[in-house]
C-alpha cells in the first residue's frame, strides 16, 4: 500500500449512518426467517432499516440509538450530512475498500441510502409504538434478558479512539444484561481494518465476568478488516 496513502477512515464523530436487512443478514450472519417471533434488539441502530424491514417479517425487533426521540426532519438532515460525509470518505480512500459484497461503491451507496429511506419511512409509527428507543451505551433503557439476540454493527471497535478500554467492556457487559441469548458485533476492526488491539484484554475480562466469547468469520467484506465478527454469551447466571 502506498504509505502517503490515508490508512484509515476519518470518523471525527459517531456516524448516523444505516444499513439494509440484506447487509446486516451478511455481516451478522442472520437467517431472517429464522428470527421470525423472536425479540432481537439493533444497538446503535442509526437509520438502518433492520429494525423496519425485520418487523414486516414478523420479528418483533426493536433498535436504540441516542438519537431517536428526534423529529423525524431532524434525523434526515442527519443523515443527509453524515452520508455526504461517508460518500466523500470512501470515494478519497477506496484503498481501504474491498468490494466482496457489493459490485461497486456507487452500488454500497444506493443499498445504505435506500436503508435511510426505509427508517425514515418507518420512524415516526414505530417511535410511537416503541420499536424505535433513545438510549446508548453503556446503559440501556431495557429489563435484563429481554430480547432473544442482540445486535451492534460498526460502532464499538471502528470507533476505538473515542471509547476507551473500560467503556468497552461495559458496553459488552451491558450488551449480554439484556440479552437471554446471543450478542453479535461486528466488525471486531477499527476504522483501519486492523483488529482492535484490546480485544484480547476485553475477552479476558469477559471471561472473568462470567461472559464467554469468540470471533467468528463472516461471508462480507466491505471495509478492509470487516470479515469477522464477536459473539459473546453469558456461561452463569
Amino acid at each position: 500500500m502506498n504509505s502517503s496513502l490515508s490508512t484509515e477512515i476519518d470518523l471525527p464523530s459517531v456516524a448516523f449512518f444505516g444499513r439494509t436487512l440484506a447487509e446486516y443478514s451478511q455481516f451478522f450472519a442472520l437467517d431472517a426467517g429464522a428470527l421470525r417471533r423472536r425479540a432481537v434488539l439493533d444497538v446503535a441502530a442509526g437509520p438502518a432499516s433492520f429494525t423496519a424491514e425485520a418487523s414486516r417479517r414478523g420479528v418483533d425487533a426493536v433498535a436504540v440509538d441516542p438519537l431517536y426521540g428526534g423529529l423525524s426532519s431532524v434525523l434526515a438532515a442527519q443523515v443527509s450530512r453524515d452520508y455526504a460525509h461517508m460518500r466523500t470518505q470512501m470515494r478519497a480512500k477506496p484503498h481501504l475498500l474491498h468490494f466482496r459484497s457489493f459490485p461497486s461503491l456507487d452500488a454500497a451507496e444506493a443499498d445504505r441510502r435506500t436503508a435511510a429511506q426505509r427508517f425514515l419511512a418507518d420512524y415516526e409509527g414505530g417511535f410511537l409504538h416503541n420499536r424505535y428507543v433513545g438510549g446508548a451505551l453503556p446503559r440501556l433503557p431495557f429489563f435484563d434478558g429481554v430480547f432473544d439476540l442482540v445486535l451492534c454493527a460498526h460502532l464499538l471497535f471502528i470507533y476505538a479512539r473515542r471509547f476507551d478500554p473500560a467503556w468497552h467492556l461495559a458496553a459488552c457487559r451491558e450488551l449480554v444484561r439484556v440479552s437471554a441469548g446471543e450478542v453479535r458485533i461486528h466488525p471486531v476492526c477499527g476504522a483501519d481494518g486492523r483488529p482492535y488491539p484490546g480485544l484480547g484484554r476485553l475477552r479476558r475480562e469477559l471471561r472473568e465476568a462470567g461472559i464467554a466469547s469468540k470471533v467468528v468469520a463472516v461471508d462480507y467484506e466491505f471495509f478492509i478488516g470487516s470479515n469477522s465478527m464477536l459473539v459473546l454469551k453469558r456461561t452463569g447466571p
